[in-house]
């Protein structure tokens, strides 16, 4: 099956999960969706248990797809850009300390406990996967969605600088995270050195070279958007950016989400309120949030047909279902310690690590790093806890997050 004919099927059957979703269940797009698809994809996988032809047919459309060069030379960027434009730059001003920390040191600390703690997890089960393995997976599930934690944040009305500091930290720690991600990829690859002052320097060069080009190039493209009214073509200079702009920080060996990310940063801040009219603005940002929804609701798909092919037996359905306790526990500890020790030199909302723990949603972009893992021992059991840590977020968390707020207000 040709890569068109899979991503016309995948368009497809989101189309389809979006109309049972309006028609009967009725939640909001991308959890209704999600939602509908997951059921899909697990129905389909079961289907595939007991014929044997459906995993055939999902193991052929995989194999038309590289997820390395789907993941990181197409969606990654276009999800980050996306996230970006919705953060604003005044208000993450007043917060930037404790979103830096958050967005650092808590990813860090996030990737070190989830990895520690699937690593004893799996050896209690008998499995043998080894320890950078594990530190993969708390890689790419400890960053956190932005745009799904702003639209779930201004459902339920919590207060301005928490949302600041939950949207803030989200859309950071997902151009940290990727960084961590690739460097330890690399470290289990054996294409990078171990040694602590190497690894320190790749992380130094990745990071600071990645938000100088994206500076760079953010800053001409806003020049562009200024100097022009056409919405379709300001639209083509925004998708430009982002695939030009990813490429070009590729070239020069920095980190290339976190390049998007400033791109998209100076476009939703600085292009919003001095280059464009009202029309651009309104069709940009429409385009944006479309796309956005789009990508991930395709990557759900990809990610269901990883689950039919999945050899998953009895043995990991438990340590991929103890993974969701294991993040939450992660998540509340990375958040909760810097914000303890925070609270000493300013103030934070009350239940600020409650809710940013419960807030801390998991979605596409978990989902696009655990599609680009290369074949290793133990990778059926990486995305299988993936997939449950990421449908726990969209079905539970975030479905229940206005009763969390509403309850935690209740009793302060």
């Amino acid at each position: 099956m040709s890569l068109f004919s899979i991503t016309s099927l995948l368009i497809s059957v989101v189309a389809i999960c979006g109309y049972l979703n309006t028609r009967f269940v009725r939640l909001p797009d991308v959890i209704g969706i999600t939602a509908v698809g997951m059921v899909l994809s697990i129905a389909v996988a079961l289907l595939g248990a007991f014929v044997p032809a459906v995993g055939h047919w999902a193991a052929g459309a995989l194999q038309a797809i590289d997820f390395d060069e789907v993941v990181f030379h197409g969606l990654l960027g276009l999800l980050l850009f996306a996230g970006a434009l919705h953060v604003n730059l005044g208000d993450l001003a007043g917060q930037r300390g404790a979103i830096l920390i958050l967005a650092t040191v808590g990813v860090l600390a996030s990737t070190a406990l989830v990895g520690g703690g699937f690593y004893v997890l799996a050896s209690a089960f008998g499995l043998d996967l080894p320890l950078l393995y594990c530190l993969l997976f708390g890689a790419l599930i400890s960053p956190t969605d932005p745009i799904a934690v702003l639209g779930i944040l201004r459902r339920v009305g919590v207060p301005k600088s928490l949302e600041t500091k939950i949207a803030g930290e989200s859309l950071f720690n997902d151009g940290i995270g990727v960084v961590v991600f690739l460097t330890i990829a690399g470290l289990a690859s054996g294409h990078e050195s171990f040694e602590p002052a190497s690894v320190a320097t790749l992380l130094a060069q990745e990071v600071i070279g990645g938000l100088l080009v994206g500076a760079a190039v953010g800053y001409v493209g806003y020049r562009m958007l200024r100097s022009i009214d056409s919405y379709a073509v300001e639209i083509l200079i925004t998708l430009a950016m982002t695939t030009g702009g990813y490429a070009l920080a590729e070239a020069f060996h920095t980190s290339a989400p976190l390049a998007v990310v400033v791109m998209g940063l100076y476009v939703g801040n600085h292009g919003r309120a001095f280059a464009m009219s009202d029309k651009t603005r309104e069709h940009l940002f429409s385009f944006w949030d479309l796309t956005d929804e789009l990508l991930n609701l395709l990557l759900f798909g990809l990610i269901g047909l990883e689950v039919i092919v999945l050899s998953v037996s009895g043995e990991l359905v438990l340590p991929a279902l103890l993974a969701i306790p294991l993040v939450l526990l992660a998540r509340w500890i990375s958040v909760g310690v810097p914000i303890t020790i925070l609270r000493r030199f300013r103030a934070f909302t009350p239940h600020t690590v409650k809710l940013m723990t419960w807030g801390g949603l998991r979605g596409g972009i978990s989902v696009a790093l655990a599609l680009s893992l290369q074949e290793f021992e133990g990778r059926n059991l990486v995305l299988l806890a993936t997939y449950a840590v990421v449908l726990f977020s969209i079905l539970v968390q975030a479905l229940t997050m206005g009763r969390v707020v509403t309850r935690l207000q209740r009793d302060s």
